[in-house]
């Protein structure tokens, strides 16, 4: 059974930085393309960022380029994505995804397995 357990969220002030993990079980990890995507209140789930099985190539949406940091462990079965200069635009439910491809994409109907989730929450 495969799991995808979020965790590091939190509430945080704007400018402030914040490192989430996801911690993965019940698949073969470095086979899996990861990636980060995120959810606002009333707002539909949109792509944050990707990595390809070995880390070495990295994707990022525009609104976070420069500012996040994707990037995985595969002797921990782990891929986190570090934030800083944290703004309350970033507020939301953070999820990461596998993907059992050798290509990262930004569509998130082509990522076979998601966790649960963990809100960040940036107070201005």
């Amino acid at each position: 059974q495969v799991q995808l357990v979020e965790s590091g969220g939190g509430l945080v002030q704007a400018g402030d930085s914040l490192r989430v993990s996801c911690a993965a079980s019940g698949l073969t990890f470095s086979s899996y393309v990861m990636g980060w995507f995120r959810q606002a209140p009333g707002k539909e789930r949109e792509f944050v960022a990707s990595l390809t099985r070995g880390g070495a190539t990295k994707y990022y949406a525009d609104s976070v380029k420069g500012r996040f940091t994707i990037s995985r462990d595969n002797a921990k079965n782990t891929v986190y994505l570090q934030m800083n200069s944290l703004n309350s635009e970033d507020t939301a439910v953070y999820y990461c995804a596998a993907r059992m491809s050798a290509l990262p994409t930004t569509a998130r109907g082509t990522y076979d397995y998601w966790g649960q989730g963990t809100q960040v929450t940036v107070s201005s």
